[in-house]
């Protein structure tokens, strides 16, 4: 019994490890609810399996190796068709947009305007007439941009995501009204004729276009 107690424990503080390379060098406050639940999930399974004498140690194995493909399986769908993202990954959502604070962004992911203010004051902000922008992550935490000086020009300067890996993000473009033909015009104009040589493109209308060509 001893020997296959070690023998789990062991292949499974493999597993973890190999897991948490598998998800990247990610910060904790990067990770993603699914990648909270799949750790949590795993946990379990080496929890429930450790001291059940019925359960056998390539049974053990078999299910962290099930658990883990089909992580890595979800990982590559969401990467592979942006759609699936949202329902998922999740998606950033702007809670506070040209210094208006957004209700059926809050509504929508229930959250309270005093747990808003709590984000804000963690990050020095006591009042919301300071920020022009406030944008929940999909892992919980808050990414905000203060207003400035340069703040009475009209233009809106928060950075756009418009090509993620390669790939037109359409949620984008629903959101600032555009369409794939108004992305493909504005990379030929700064002189990128081939589309899928772009790995990474941001816009804002006060900066403009910025690339990141594949290498």
């Amino acid at each position: 019994m001893m020997l296959t107690i070690t023998l789990k424990v062991i292949l499974g503080f493999i597993a973890l490890m190999l897991v948490i390379r598998l998800m990247g060098k990610k910060e904790l406050s990067e990770v993603t609810p699914f990648d909270i639940v799949f750790l949590l999930m795993l946990g379990g399974i080496l929890e429930e399996t450790l001291y059940d004498n019925k359960v056998q140690v390539w049974h053990f194995l078999y299910a962290i190796i099930l658990w883990t493909v089909l992580s890595l399986m979800t990982n590559l769908a969401v990467r592979k068709y942006d759609k699936l993202r949202p329902f998922i990954k999740g998606e950033p959502s702007i809670l506070i947009n040209k210094g208006v604070l957004d209700i059926k962004e809050l509504k929508k992911n229930k959250m309270e305007t005093e747990q808003l203010l709590s984000l804000l004051r963690q990050q020095g902000i006591f009042s919301i007439r300071e920020v022009k922008y406030v944008i929940l992550e999909p892992g919980g935490q808050i990414s905000v941009m203060k207003k400035d000086s340069s703040d009475q020009i009209t233009t809106d300067t928060l950075p756009r995501l418009l090509i993620d890996e390669g790939q037109i993000v359409n949620r984008t473009l629903n959101q600032i009204r555009k369409n794939e033909q108004w992305v493909i015009n504005l990379l030929k104009k700064e002189g990128y004729e081939d589309i899928k040589k772009v790995y990474y493109a941001e816009w804002s209308e006060g900066k403009g276009l910025y690339v990141q060509c594949n290498e």
